[in-house]
């Protein structure tokens, strides 16, 4: 069930003694801080996602544990959730966001912060390391209380991040990944929020590729099918019309490279 240390470091503090066992979930296996493998080079994105570094960012941010508290969530670290969902989610997301931004007109695409749009493209769902297994991988529809946990992802991954040398900009990326122009995605905005360019780019980039997944409450959604839902966000104004001509021809382009690579 993952690395369960909260009943070592309550909501307090942190034990520096806490125990590391085992996590195994879907053939992935952490064993934490006795691996020297769960650690990747420090000049890489990945520096972020290791055992060692999520453990670091929890005692460094007191909010972390008060965001958790509020929804009586207990600390449980799923590392291996997360090395999954970053092999699969996040770098289709990643590849998605950058294959957007090449199809861009020049006039916006000179617009986009590419580095922070990239790296926020991998890293939006970090903070599902927080979120319980068992509503993670629940098959079938969330209760009001499930869904009210799974969307502090959003939230907690901006708490984790907060205090490495991450960029505001790629910080907030992170942070409203599920919010838009009208301000009814989650967490809540503030007025100075503004849903630009580059938080489009990750929003819809992340949609496009949970809708083509098969996930453990859903089916894969066929191309026309997933565009077709996102095409409303469009005629809604939440998304930004050259985005998603843009999305449209990038997915064509994938889907062409996927056909030639079966002949």
């Amino acid at each position: 069930m993952g690395l369960e240390i909260s009943r070592l470091l309550g909501f307090t503090g942190v034990n520096q003694n806490y125990q590391i066992t085992p996590t195994v979930h879907k053939g992935y296996v952490s064993f934490g801080q006795n691996v020297d493998g769960d650690t990747f080079q420090s000049t890489t994105i990945n520096r972020y996602t290791s055992e060692r570094a999520i453990i670091d960012m929890i005692k460094a941010n007191p909010e972390i544990i008060k965001t958790l508290k509020k929804e009586s969530v207990p600390l449980e670290v799923n590392i291996s959730g997360l090395k999954q969902v970053l092999n699969t989610h996040g770098t289709d997301t990643k590849n998605i966001a950058a294959g957007i931004i090449n199809n861009l007109p020049f006039s916006l695409k000179e617009k986009v912060n590419e580095k922070s749009v990239v790296d926020a493209a991998y890293l939006h769902d970090i903070g599902k390391v927080l979120i319980p297994q068992e509503i993670l991988y629940k098959e079938g529809k969330l209760s009001p209380k499930e869904t009210n946990i799974m969307h502090l992802h959003s939230e907690l991954g901006y708490q984790l991040l907060r205090t490495t040398d991450i960029d505001t900009a790629t910080l907030n990326l992170i942070r409203y990944h599920h919010q838009n122009q009208l301000k009814n995605g989650y967490p809540a905005a503030g007025n100075d929020f503004n849903a630009d360019l580059n938080q489009q780019i990750v929003s819809v980039a992340d949609k496009y590729s949970a809708l083509r997944e098969e996930r453990s409450y859903k089916d894969r959604m066929s191309k026309e099918q997933a565009l077709t839902i996102i095409y409303r966000d469009v005629e809604d104004g939440k998304l930004h019309p050259f985005i998603f001509k843009a999305l449209v021809d990038y997915a064509n382009s994938a889907e062409a490279v996927q056909k030639t690579a079966k002949v």
